[in-house]
């Protein structure tokens, strides 16, 4: 008999004959006529090739959409401050959106808009449908596997050697992470649970309605409960610490075509420094590394961190102050929310990654290392008690070492009781082989003689180097021994003046011994006290500084590395350069010459030079900037003057536009390019090369060109997309979504057919390969964060905020959807709960573990990412990835009813 399936087309129909009726017959929004009688496995290697394409796809278009989100949260609005301390009312501009918001709504859209619009439109083009196991929810769970564990295990060792970083904002993690647990028990708890096999209405809009209290809730502990509220506003006004110059140019060479913002202002700078510093090492720039680079570099000084943290906040807190926010609403954004966007754009446009850091422990470590060394060999040198013993006094060693920071030293004095047979062994240097613990004697078996007896000796201090008072406390006294004591300590106070000095010497004799005792050899011990301190190394922060021509000075900030004990001095003084210095401010004199004597007390970690230059400082654009040098020299005893003992001061590029300018040309983009829409086409048309770490041009390579050829096309249809510059980037953030709409109605329909053809469960491919397909850019924009940011945020910081919004938003409107059609048709919206119970608890579970080992990293490694002990570093990290596999595996397994947990 004969089974055949009937397709009508307009023109005609085409019948295809089946082998038997349980023949399974692929069908598809998207088939082709009569592609059931293909080949299988040219159908499945077909349409995989098809969906990494469509992938390329929706990378380029979610690029688009996350731009017009960067331009839409970067909005400000003017308010009314008060400013305490001048006692005026005075405007400010702020963010329109708060940070949090923003990253748990649009940002998040962004980054999830794929997973999200495909369970939405799998749901709205199969409404009343029995369709089995949902597509798009089994992607929203791969995914949030996939970003949970794999993105946290590739970004712990995406580190460099030895460094770490921590999630800044901790408390918001922890109520993400626990919101996104919950959002996955709460889906278990409906499907199999509340209503098994059913959603009703009322769990759908719960659902949905737990988005609005996440953010809520978030946005409270992003402000923490407004007990700070003060401190986060003074923090409003904080100058530039974080400035993103936001330039409205297209990126050359970007996948997308369109307009990307930039990095933060200082971070550019310190680049530009950083390429500067190759061809002039007299300042040391050369390792003066990426911002964060140098943070950490601090951080693993002996300098405590109360003292760094301290540091930090006054280094941020002085930088560019006189703030110009009025000249640069066009340029500059500042908020950190964008960071990994601005790390998926990298991806993108495939930039590097940054440069090795260097580490600052190590002359601290050699320092404590010498330090130690000294006082084991002086030790070790002592002599102990020797010659004819019986019935004396003597020290236990003719010498010992202290260090300085100890406080007190504990010398020993014997009283030698037994007097050894001839042949016996001779007297150890407690004066008795036969001695019991404490100081105790009893009779010897091998002593011809015992001493009885109570014995009084008496002790002093006395001077060498070392001075009473200053270095250690005069002391003397008398010690009084026993019958059955031979040994006793006295404890010397070592003054700890926190002072660098050499190595000091005092003495310690024994002396006016009663009752018959003598004094024996050694009576006199020295004990040198070893000096710890470590004053540091001094050097300037940058090797750069601008004027401010608005108040008239330069100030340049010297920084104190790797130690910060006792008090330190040292010379400055300025050198002309091309700006002429002089006593007085006049015609021909651009700076005030200044030199003098520049004082750290002890713990002070940093001093701020300031010099007078002439506010009225105009130059010729062809004679370049005006500028001079401020040179430190001559420190105090122990200091070091670092690499960058001299920084270059430029007078007449003091305000944030023209510092902007600057960096800018020095990035090689002298001009802002046109973003219209014609520009958008020529720009998806063209490739160039990148450029080096250096700023010079590289020529494109055969992968860019491959990239090139196989994205051009999804180039040309993202560059129809409106740019952000129209309607405040609305009109990019609808047309946008559209296009990632469309490319994942396209994903939906492949995934079921490579689904049928190759033998796939709907589940299994879920997890795997559209969850993998969805979630690679993100893979490497969070490794590209993870390895550049400052701290963890931006890597794993919001992937449990991510993984929340999946599940309110991907299945919390596809169920609304869905009991919405039940309840206007009279039918009930069914939900298999076999395959999704088992997936839910697995991931459920091994997310939970997770971040219980994220937390743990924190306090015992020091931080989520990285870590000194490369064991440590690689077992977490192959941890996550077998987590990972082993989700894969058993949710795999149970989709094929090979096992039923």
């Amino acid at each position: 008999m004969a089974f055949f399936k009937r397709t009508d087309y307009d023109d005609g129909y085409i019948v295809e004959y089946l082998s038997s009726n349980t023949s399974e017959v692929c069908k598809s929004r998207i088939s082709l006529p009569a592609d059931n009688l293909w080949n299988d496995g040219v159908r499945g290697f077909l349409y995989l090739l098809a969906m990494g394409y469509i992938f390329l796809g929706i990378a380029i278009a979610s690029d688009i959409f996350m731009n017009s989100i960067e331009i839409m949260t970067s909005k400000k609005r003017t308010v009314i401050r008060y400013d305490p301390e001048k006692g005026e009312a005075h405007e400010v501009q702020v963010l329109v959106w708060n940070e949090t918001v923003a990253n748990l709504t649009l940002m998040a859209l962004g980054s999830s808009a794929p997973e999200i619009l495909l369970a939405v439109i799998e749901t709205a083009t199969n409404l009343g449908e029995d369709i089995g196991d949902s597509l798009g929810t089994f992607t929203i769970l791969g995914s949030a596997a996939f970003n949970l564990l794999v993105i946290s295990s590739v970004c712990i060792v995406s580190l460099e050697p030895g460094q770490t970083k921590r999630i800044k904002e901790f408390g918001v993690f922890l109520m993400t992470a626990t919101w996104s647990l919950w959002a996955y028990i709460w889906m278990l708890l409906v499907v199999q649970y509340i209503s098994p096999g059913v959603i009703d209405p009322w769990e759908a809009w719960v659902t949905l309605g737990y988005m609005p209290v996440f953010v809520v809730l978030a946005y409270c502990q992003d402000n923490g409960w407004w007990i700070t509220k003060c401190k986060k506003d003074s923090q409003v006004e904080d100058s530039h610490a974080n400035v993103r110059i936001m330039t409205h140019q297209a990126r050359k060479g970007s996948l997308t075509g369109h307009a990307i913002p930039g990095k933060e202002l200082h971070v550019l700078e310190a680049e530009r420094q950083q390429r500067l510093s190759h061809n002039d090492k007299g300042t040391g720039g050369a390792e003066m590394g990426s911002v964060s680079e140098r943070l950490n570099v601090e951080k693993g000084t002996k300098e405590p961190q109360a003292f760094a943290r301290a540091s930090f906040q006054k280094a941020d807190e002085l930088s560019d102050e006189g703030s110009s926010e009025s000249l640069l609403h066009d340029y500059i954004e500042k908020t950190s929310m964008a960071v990994r966007a601005q790390f998926r754009h990298a991806v993108v446009s495939a930039m590097t990654g940054n440069k090795k850091m260097r580490t600052g422990s190590g002359k601290a470590s050699a320092r404590f290392a010498e330090v130690v060394q000294t006082v084991q060999n002086i030790n070790i040198k002592g002599k102990m008690p020797t010659g004819e013993l019986f019935g004396k006094f003597t020290f236990a060693s003719d010498r010992y070492a202290v260090l300085e920071s100890t406080g007190t030293l504990d010398v020993d004095i014997l009283f030698h009781r037994n007097l050894p047979k001839p042949g016996g062994k001779t007297p150890i240097a407690n004066g008795d082989a036969g001695a019991a613990k404490g100081g105790k004697v009893a009779p010897a078996s091998g002593a011809e003689q015992t001493f009885s007896g109570d014995v009084t000796v008496e002790y002093e201090t006395r001077e060498g180097s070392a001075k009473a008072g200053k270095d250690f406390k005069y002391t003397q006294g008398f010690l009084t021994f026993k019958e059955n004591e031979f040994q006793k300590s006295i404890t010397i106070p070592i003054i700890n003046d926190q002072q660098f000095e050499n190595d000091v010497d005092f003495y310690i004799i024994l002396k006016n011994p009663n009752n018959g005792s003598n004094i024996g050899d050694p009576s006199v011990t020295r004990v040198t006290i070893v000096d710890d301190d470590e004053p540091g190394e001094f050097l300037f922060e940058t090797p750069h500084c601008y004027a401010d021509l608005k108040t008239g000075k330069v100030s340049c900030r010297v920084v104190r590395e790797h130690g910060f004990d006792g008090k330190v001095t040292m010379e400055y003084s300025t050198i002309d350069g091309t700006a002429s210095g002089g006593k007085d401010i006049g015609p021909n004199v651009d700076y005030v010459h200044t030199e003098g004597i520049l004082t750290f007390t002890h713990a002070e970690t940093s001093k701020t030079i300031d010099i007078n230059i002439k506010k009225d400082a105009k130059i010729a654009d062809e004679e370049g900037s005006k500028n001079f040098i401020i040179a430190i020299k001559n420190p105090s005893l122990g200091a070091k003057i670092g690499q960058r003992s001299a920084t270059v001061c430029h007078i007449n590029k003091e305000s944030v536009d023209d510092r902007i300018a600057d960096v800018i040309n020095a990035e090689g983009e002298e001009e802002e390019e046109d973003v219209s829409w014609g520009a958008q086409f020529v720009s998806a048309l063209t490739i160039e090369g990148s450029t080096d770490e250096d700023g010079n041009d590289v020529d494109p390579t055969w992968v860019d060109y491959l990239l090139h050829f196989l994205t051009i096309l999804w180039k040309v249809i993202g560059a129809c997309v409106p740019p952000t510059k129209y309607l405040g980037a609305w009109p990019t953030f609808v047309l946008s979504l559209l296009y990632i709409g469309a490319l994942t109605f396209l994903v939906e329909q492949l995934g079921h057919l490579i689904g049928c053809v190759i033998g796939l469960k709907t589940s299994v491919t879920g997890i795997t390969i559209i969850a993998l397909g969805t979630s690679l850019p993100d893979t490497f924009a969070s490794r590209t964060a993870a390895r550049q940011d400052e701290h963890a945020d931006a890597a794993i910081g919001n992937v449990t905020g991510s993984n929340s919004v999946n599940v309110f938003l991907g299945l919390g409107l596809p169920w609304v959807l869905s009991t919405s059609y039940g309840l206007a048709t009279g039918t009930e919206y069914k939900v298999p709960s076999g395959n999704l119970t088992q997936s839910v608890i697995i991931f459920t579970i091994l997310g939970f573990l997770c971040i219980v080992l994220l937390i743990l990293r924190r306090k015992f490694v020091g931080g989520e990412l990285g870590g000194s002990n490369a064991y440590v570093k690689w077992g977490t990290s192959i941890l996550l990835l077998l987590f990972w596999c082993i989700y894969i595996l058993l949710s795999s397994l149970k989709a094929y009813d090979v096992i039923s947990l």
